[in-house]
């Protein structure tokens, strides 16, 4: 993370590792774009110039190639066919279908509608009748044809569901925007509907599900175990002073604990995290470790042999003013402890530390503390005389025969709210896992701490080392059937490296081990874990501690770094996913009962009971108003009680069928029931078979108003869709259903007492309105009696708007490539392309590091990259099945005889 050194360039932009990250994230878009240009301009003419340019960038250019080629097709193409696929979400796949469905019903009905209209008007008139065409009654006869044209067109419009593409969006809008509230940054907006579906989450521990705020919280000093911070008095002066100066001196300097921002915050930890720990140790203890840094600057600093991650340790050697040299060293407790031979005792000596010490030790001290979760660090030092001064290149030598000052145990705090969270998520049918870089120790304290795993449950914790060992076979390779026996009980992953946590979550999401397909949410806030964050289908973001890399490739940002915003964004997502489906169920309903009224009336009336103008007005209130008001109901607990709906799942359940049968029913029979008795009912003027001019009739106006009712009362309802009783329940958490209800009722008042010949309504009486909203009212009790009815029991019902697993991937991908390239084999090769360039930038940059080691010219380094150059271009030659057979031979050098690898 920090740190100081020279450094050689040997690869900048795409050709770095850097880069090859960004072109697995598919960044490489635009500079493939600028390199095919280039390259048509020099095809047509070449001058000094341009082919200087054209070396400068050849290897560039030569790397961006196979890449392309390997895609199949052009460029431009490709890049569509991407977009397309990103774009198309599953809901989306799916409420496409039923919208096709159900505006092929409508096409139907309004086409039957009309055809039954002329004939039954042409028979009756100039069969039945015997009337004969006169020229003078042509007029008259056009407009019975343009009525019944516009009856027909009328059906047609309330059949087709054009208000599904708006509740969609008002739905995710609405959604992202709230979702901001939260602490969720949706970059894309299908992720959050995706994030209803999850029933995976690959989580990092690091800043996630801890504060990442490393605290020392338990030590070992003079042969006492503290379970908590000593008291400074307990510590010997001696001892205490070797550990001040060992902490302070033997950690970069720029990791510093600086005064909180805000009054009552924590102090900020600025640099490693570790360090930042062992430093807020010495502050605990009253003391200062500014001082010791005073009095030894960086630049007088002897030797320091920097932390890295095979020898899990950092050495400082410092010289004293007696001229002979003093090391202190600090790393991994196991690993520096092999290396001590003394131990400080609490008088302060050294004393001998034998190997039955250190076992002992280990078992009574390092073992408790590593089983409590915490990272146990070792502080050492040995003193060197000044002549002879040691070889301090033979490192082995070196870091040997230490003594050993204290053992601490350090934390890093679950974030309090992490447990609950988790428990959320478990309720809710989601499997969490962690996958960390941590010690196997620490991290399975952790997920215990977590609840992520419960002590006796059946659950694998694996190492990355391990992981690899049981999912790769003889050769080598990643089989699937190896990943489907590991990852239904894995839980923790523990170092992990960013490869392993790409093959997980690859490995999870390609399973076909459980019936519905796997939708896998991952956290990251790294560099490394791009790939990974790119492949979930949802990826999660750190939005304080992540990288650009990971930001890019993720479709959230938890801007707060925190797990349980996850929680929020599983809620967010299923409730976008329950207001489509709330707006369908109210929708289909309005649209079967207002097509079999307008069908049927046309067809023994002669005349649709609802106008045209009210059909629109119904459109209307059912599509725009209807998808405002229930695409924007807030998401509940009880949302978390379910399972996830999976991909699969049709977006009708049996339970919405139910209820938009039910519901037709007792319209239809209502509107009926007015229709043909209506006149007698209220006693008023038969409102039927009116000659083509005739004004509105009250009859027709009541069937329309009573209509509307059913329509409002049926928008409660339609609030619950699992079969809950209490449909009014949370209605005031909602201002915007109960003003749309309200403005609804107001604006249909204006409407049937004002509208006149517009709208066809002839103003009614106060008794008149009364039974109307009684009728509407019905739909209230109705709805109890059709909860009552067990959906077990309706085995009849069928489901609607299921996606198959073919239709989950767009046509235009699978007629794009005529080989029809599976996605499996095309990241394949992606992946082997990518590892030519990473071992063509190896080659060539030993090359570059030999040549200057050598001091010699840049001949030979020229050579071998014109060599390369040429090997890959003929590799990206070569015809598509051809290519593959080579990549997959290439890709397994130890399958290979030594003659096909040379020809290779």
């Amino acid at each position: 993370m920090e740190g100081s050194g020279r450094m050689l360039v040997t690869a900048v932009g795409v050709n770095s590792q850097t880069g090859i990250i960004f072109t697995l994230l598919g960044a490489g878009g635009e500079e493939e774009e600028k390199k095919d240009k280039k390259g048509k301009m020099q095809d047509g003419n070449v001058d000094a110039s341009q082919s200087k340019a054209k070396q400068q960038d050849g290897a560039a250019a030569m790397e961006m190639q196979p890449l392309k080629s390997a895609e199949g097709g052009d460029a431009d193409d490709k890049k569509k066919a991407n977009t397309h696929k990103k774009e198309k979400s599953v809901l989306q796949g799916k409420l496409t279908k039923l919208a096709v469905q159900i505006g092929k019903a409508g096409l139907v009905m309004s086409a039957i509608t009309v055809i039954i209209l002329v004939l039954y008007f042409t028979v009756d008139t100039f069969v039945v009748n015997k009337k004969p065409w006169l020229p003078e009654c042509t007029p008259v006869y056009v407009q019975y044809f343009v009525k019944f044209f516009i009856i027909g067109v009328t059906v047609l419009v309330v059949a087709v569901p054009e208000g599904l593409p708006l509740a969609v969006t008002i739905s995710l809008a609405y959604s992202v925007k709230k979702m901001m509230k939260d602490n969720n940054l949706v970059r894309h907006l299908d992720a959050c509907e995706t994030m209803g579906n999850a029933t995976a989450i690959c989580s990092d521990k690091t800043g996630t599900l801890t504060t990442n705020r490393m605290t020392v919280v338990q030590a070992y000093i003079g042969d006492v175990h503290y379970k908590e911070i000593p008291d400074p008095s307990n510590v010997n002066t001696k001892t205490m002073e070797l550990l001040v100066n060992a902490i302070a001196i033997n950690s970069a300097y720029t990791t510093k604990i600086l005064p909180p921002e805000q009054e009552g915050a924590l102090p900020r930890q600025v640099g490693n995290k570790t360090e930042c720990g062992l430093l807020g140790f010495v502050l605990d203890l009253k003391q200062d470790y500014e001082p010791a840094r005073g009095q030894m600057p960086e630049e007088k600093l002897y030797k320091v042999y920097t932390f890295n991650s095979v020898r899990k340790s950092m050495s400082t050697v410092i010289r004293l003013p007696d001229e002979s040299f003093r090391m202190y060293s600090k790393g991994a407790s196991e690993i520096v402890l092999k290396k001590c031979c003394k131990i400080l005792s609490g008088a302060g000596e050294p004393r001998v530390f034998r190997p039955r010490d250190r076992d002992e030790m280990v078992k009574k001290v390092i073992e408790p503390m590593a089983c409590d979760g915490l990272r146990t660090i070792c502080v050492a030092y040995r003193d060197f005389p000044s002549s002879p001064e040691p070889d301090w290149d033979n490192e082995n030598d070196i870091l040997n025969d230490l003594t050993c000052i204290c053992v601490v145990g350090i934390e890093d705090p679950v974030r309090p709210e992490v447990p609950e969270a988790i428990r959320k998520c478990q309720r809710a049918g989601i499997t969490v896992r962690m996958v960390t870089g941590d010690n196997i120790n620490t991290a399975r304290a952790i997920a215990i701490k977590c609840g992520i795993i419960h002590p006796g449950e059946d659950f694998l914790c694996l190492e990355g080392k391990e992981f690899n060992r049981r999912i790769r076979n003889e050769k080598g390779e990643i089989e699937q059937e190896r990943i489907d026996k590991i990852w239904p009980k894995l839980r923790v992953l523990a170092r992990s490296s960013p490869t392993d946590k790409h093959t997980l979550v690859k490995g999870i999401i390609d399973s076909t081990h459980t019936e519905q397909r796997q939708v896998v949410a991952v956290t990251g806030d790294g560099t490394n874990d791009g790939p990974a964050l790119k492949k979930a289908d949802v990826g999660f973001a750190m939005g304080i501690a992540g990288t650009d890399v990971a930001k890019e490739a993720s479709d959230i940002i938890l801007t707060d770094d925190n797990f349980s915003s996850i929680v929020k964004a599983v809620m967010w997502g299923r409730n976008v996913y329950d207001s489509i489906s709330k707006f369908l169920q109210f929708q289909l309903t309005v649209n079967v009962v207002a097509v079999i009224v307008a069908f049927t009336g046309a067809c023994i009336t002669q005349d649709s009971p609802l106008k045209a103008v009210q059909m629109l007005w119904v459109n209307l209130i059912m599509d725009t108003f209807a998808s405002l008001a229930l695409a924007t109901e807030p998401p509940t607990e009880t949302l978390l009680l379910r399972k996830p709906y999976g991909r699969n799942k049709p977006l009708i359940s049996r339970t919405m069928m139910k209820n938009i049968l039910g519901h037709a029913v007792y319209q239809l029979t209502l509107i009926f029931t007015l229709l043909f008795v209506g006149e007698k009912m209220f006693q008023i003027d038969s409102g039927r078979n009116a000659p083509l001019h005739s004004p509105p009739s009250e009859h027709y106006t009541i069937i329309f108003n009573t209509f509307v009712m059913m329509q409002l009362f049926n928008e409660i309802n339609a609030r619950k869709i699992h079969g809950e009783r209490n449909v009014f329940d949370g209605i005031f958490r909602n201002p915007i259903f109960c003003t749309i209800v309200l403005g609804t009722f107001a604006i249909q008042i204006v409407i049937v007492q004002f509208g006149g010949k517009p709208f066809s309504c002839s103003p009614l009486q106060l008794d008149q309105w009364m039974w109307c909203i009684f009728i509407g009212l019905g739909e209230l009790v109705w709805g109890q009696v059709i909860a009552t009815i067990p959906t077990s029991r309706l085995k009849f019902l069928k489901e609607a708007g299921r996606l198959t697993q073919k239709e989950e991937i767009p046509e235009e991908e699978l007629n794009e490539d005529v080989e029809e390239i599976d996605h499996a084999e095309r990241e394949l090769r992606r992946g082997q392309i990518l590892w030519f360039r990473g071992l063509n930038r190896i080659q060539t940059q030993i090359e570059v590091v030999n040549t200057f080691k050598s001091g010699a010219s840049f001949q030979g380094a020229l050579r071998r990259q014109s060599s390369v150059t040429s090997q890959s271009q003929d590799v990206a030659n070569l015809s598509s099945p051809s290519r593959v057979s080579l990549s997959n031979a290439l890709s397994s050098p130890t399958s290979l005889p030594p003659a096909a690898a040379g020809q290779g």
